[in-house]
């Protein structure tokens, strides 16, 4: 596949404080990216500085093979901040503005506004748009030149449940079309369901990047209720788990390689105890995130 971002050891300190750390990854073309992070961990910092904003204490960064110039700008898509336009204008009126300051034909404002499903809304004022509405024509402003690559930060910060579905739909629906998109958030759950690809950023240093779709692998975790006061020695004893927790008025097992769900069922069946909830645990992002920065924080002390 071909690279499309290729940065190197690139750092951005303030002062003494370390924003970007000596951070090195790659992002493919087709990837829907995704950067993870705590608050403070560099993520704003590093979009800032791809796309020129911010200027790199060292380092350096490449799109598409090449240093990034005018016309390579023009390739990339970007939101860094909240939607800002004018909201005594109207959707379309926005959108040809930024038409006039990115010297994108007119014709294409019709066509993003249907991408974004707000041609309905195209003549209502902007202040009258929803969260969910104006993230929309941020992206919709962001698409105009057609770009082959979105950035954007933070894309569903405060919006509601439905703004957020709304938002991830619509992301896959852009990464559809064959664009490659870097995005950075704090949302584990909305990042799982959208990104093909992740990192995890902590103090500006890189501690992880890896596969969405290889989160979960690894040891079974296979959850157990039953009425029986000894549930654990009976679980314990048959010799399927390393590890069993008690959570609540159930017992998690960490299943030895070669076990399965069903085999721990078919052994309480035979002990004749009858399971009233058994089901494989799915290791979820939040969950692998929290364990990667214990692990750090467990390295450094």
């Amino acid at each position: 596949m071909d690279t499309v971002l290729s940065i190197k050891n690139l750092s951005k300190h303030y002062g003494r404080v370390k924003a970007v750390d000596d951070l090195s990854l790659e992002v493919q073309r087709g990837n829907v990216f995704g950067i993870l992070g705590p608050n403070g961990s560099g993520k704003t910092t590093t979009l800032g500085t791809i796309l020129n904003v911010i200027n790199q204490t060292s380092g350096t960064f490449e799109w598409f093979g090449q240093k990034g110039d005018q016309n390579t700008r023009k390739r990339i898509g970007a939101i860094l901040e909240h939607p800002i336009f004018y909201p005594y204008l109207t959707g379309v009126q926005n959108l040809k503005i930024v038409c006039d300051i990115k010297e994108v034909p007119y014709s294409r404002v019709e066509e993003v506004l249907k991408v974004v499903s707000l041609d309905e809304r195209k003549d209502s004022k902007f202040k009258t748009y929803s969260l969910g509405m104006k993230q929309r024509l941020s992206i919709a402003s962001a698409l105009l030149c057609d770009p082959e690559v979105m950035i954007l930060d933070e894309p569903t910060n405060g919006l509601d449940p439905q703004g957020i579905a709304e938002i991830r739909d619509l992301i896959i629906e852009i990464a559809n079309s064959g664009k490659t998109i870097i995005l950075a958030s704090h949302l584990l759950d909305e990042v799982q369901k959208v990104c093909t690809h992740f990192c995890v950023l902590q103090r500006g240093k890189l501690i992880h990047t890896g596969l969405v779709e290889d989160v979960g692998k690894g040891s079974l975790n296979v959850e157990v209720k039953a009425d029986v006061e000894n549930l654990q020695a009976v679980l314990e004893g048959s010799g399927m788990a390393s590890h069993i927790k008690r959570e609540l008025d159930k017992y998690t097992m960490t299943m030895h390689n070669g076990y399965s769900a069903a085999q721990v069922n078919e052994y309480l069946f035979k002990q004749g105890i009858t399971a009233k909830h058994l089901v494989v645990k799915t290791k979820t992002l939040e969950k692998q995130f929290l364990e990667i920065l214990a692990g750090q924080e467990g390295g450094q002390s």
